[in-house]
């Protein structure tokens, strides 16, 4: 049953994304569909978070939080792992995590995009 609620709220997240970036289209020159996104998958997961505080395996929470947030933006995992570190007062790992998420994730991106180009080249 938890692997359904998580397929169907992933399902229905990255639905919800697309039609965020549909919407928002004409607003290229900014990735703000992309930022919306993750500010309104954190807000949600922040919600949920708060609403399933100790009991995160429901199969509601299972579906909001990781079915419907994880497809709509993972984002919001990032930054509810990160408020929970700044709750327990681990700033060095709370600012660790900003830092090396931010700087990991645009460098893997960068070096996935060589990747591809180099295997686009070769075929």
């Amino acid at each position: 049953m938890s692997w359904l609620m998580v397929a169907l709220g992933g399902a229905l997240g990255s639905v919800g994304r697309y039609g965020v970036g549909l919407a928002l289209t004409r607003y290229e020159a900014f990735p703000i569909a992309t930022l919306l996104a993750n500010i309104l998958g954190s807000l949600l997961i922040g919600v949920c978070a708060g609403m399933f505080e100790g009991d995160q395996r429901r199969p509601a929470a299972l579906f909001l939080m990781v079915g419907f947030c994880g497809g709509f933006t993972t984002f919001s995992a990032f930054s509810l792992q990160t408020l929970v570190l700044m709750q327990q007062q681990a700033w060095l790992k709370a600012g660790g995590n900003v830092v090396l998420s931010v700087a990991g994730c645009l460098l893997g991106t960068w070096l996935g995009f060589l990747l591809g180009q180099a295997v686009k080249k070769s075929a």
